[in-house]
Formats: structure tokens, sequence, C-alpha cells
């Protein structure tokens, strides 16, 4: 259900109830340890929960916001933190939030996993998105994210601009309530040079959008079953063959075959 269809209250409390928390300091502490975050760097949390991530996070990073939208988790944890310099804590809606246009900042969250797919999605594609992102999130959901079993719309289009790749494996019992799914540390990772300019990157996802449904090799298709042979065998890539995945590699490849067949 999205926010629109449902009262603020009662968004407010279905991101409450699917929020896991991991207090074990260890823990924190190994899994921030898995990042790139040093005192230099500006990082944002999304979820402030209780503060044993937040507290973990400031010790390592130079300034942390970290935005809680539950009133109550936000000010128990503005109580617990109130003697830590470079934090500010914000009350609200991270999906409202703005998140920062000019400056460079990092991204370490375990966000509630209902919304997992809107804030990945706000994350990377903001006008200044963040340079690193690590997330706490369902396994399932990471898969997807990375194309496995198959690319999606979604694991394609989050290719072009990001690497992506899972650092940790949690235990269930590493968090309370305890989850009844399987949970990841993603780290996405934004590429200095994309694999597509901005005008090839639209085109790009209206060709994924048509082949999904249409496929690749159809009556439908936007290239010829001779086009798309050539343009793997010319590139040194795989034949596509039915019920194998098609690579994210394939993808590109058959997108720029069908630039150059179809310029305007």
């Amino acid at each position: 259900m999205s926010k629109n269809k449902m009262s603020c209250l009662d968004y407010t409390n279905k991101i409450s109830v699917s929020q896991n928390f991991i207090t074990n300091q260890k823990l924190l502490e190994r899994i921030v340890q898995l990042s790139s975050i040093k005192k230099g760097d500006t990082v944002l949390e999304v979820g402030t929960g209780k503060g044993h991530l937040t507290e973990v996070l400031c010790k390592k990073c130079g300034y942390l916001y970290s935005v809680e939208i539950d009133k109550g988790l936000f000010e128990k944890a503005k109580s617990r933190l109130s003697n830590i310099y470079n934090l500010q804590l914000i009350h609200g809606d991270f999906l409202n939030y703005k998140l920062p246009l000019k400056i460079e900042y990092k991204v370490f969250s375990n966000i509630p996993y209902f919304i997992t797919t809107e804030i990945i999605s706000k994350l990377t594609e903001a006008p200044n998105p963040p340079k690193d992102i690590w997330v706490v999130l369902e396994k399932g959901a990471s898969k997807r994210f990375m194309g496995n079993p198959k690319e999606t719309s979604k694991s394609l289009i989050l290719k072009v601009n990001w690497e992506m790749k899972t650092l940790y494996h949690f235990k269930k019992d590493d968090f309370h309530p305890t989850p009844s799914v399987d949970s990841v540390l993603l780290h996405l990772s934004k590429k200095n040079n994309p694999d597509l300019d901005k005008a090839d990157f639209y085109s790009f996802k209206k060709f994924v959008a048509h082949s999904l449904k249409y496929g690749l090799v159809s009556n439908g298709s936007l290239l010829t079953k001779k086009q798309v042979s050539m343009a793997l065998k010319l590139a040194n890539l795989p034949q596509l063959y039915k019920d194998e995945k098609i690579l994210y590699i394939q993808w590109l490849c058959l997108f720029r075959c069908y630039k150059k067949f179809h310029r305007s």
C-alpha cells in the first residue's frame, strides 16, 4: 500500500513495526568498519531508531544527519545522544527529506523493510546522490537490486550508475524483534564514469521497459534476430538462449546496437 492510500499515523506506525533494531555494539562496529566512512565524511542515516547505530557512526564520521519519523524513538534518541557534538537529529519522514544539493555525502542505514524500494530510489535517483550507500535490508530485496536470479528493470537501471556488493550476511537473532526474513548489508557505490551519459540513460530506460514487455527477440522487439546475434558476436558476448539469464553487459551491447540502427 502506498503512503497516499493510508493515513500519516498508519504510515508512521507501519514504519515503526517494520523496523528491526541492531543493538549489539560489537556487531555495529564490525559492519560500520566494512564501510569507507572516515573522519572527514558527512553521513546521512535513514532511521535513527534507538540510536545505537547512530552512536557508532558519529565516532567514525565527521558529521551525521539522522532522520527519524517515529516521535517516541526520536525523543529517546535525542535524550540518549544529547552529548554528541557531530550529530543533527531530524524528526520527519525521510521520503520528504531534502537531500544535500551540493556537498558530498555518504549513507549508512538500517532501514524499514517495507519502504526499501522507495528509499533506494530516492537516494540513487537524486540530483546529487550519495557517493556510497551502505544499507541493511532484506536479502531478497538485495538480490533483486543486483539482478538475481535475473535482471529486472530496477536492477538494469541501477547498474548504469552503481556498483553493488553484499558485504555481510546477518543472523536473524542479530535483530530485535527477530525478522521473518534473512538480512544483508548491501553496498552501492556510485560509478565515477557511468556506463551511459544522461541522454542515453533515458533512452536505455525506454529500451529496457519495451524489451522486458515484448522480449529482445520477438515480433515486438526493437531489434531483429540477426541484429541481436551479430551485435553479441562482434562484442564477443554469449548469444541469447531461452530460459538463460541475460547479462547486464548483453543488455548494454544490444542497446548500443539499437542506437546504431535507430538514429534520429
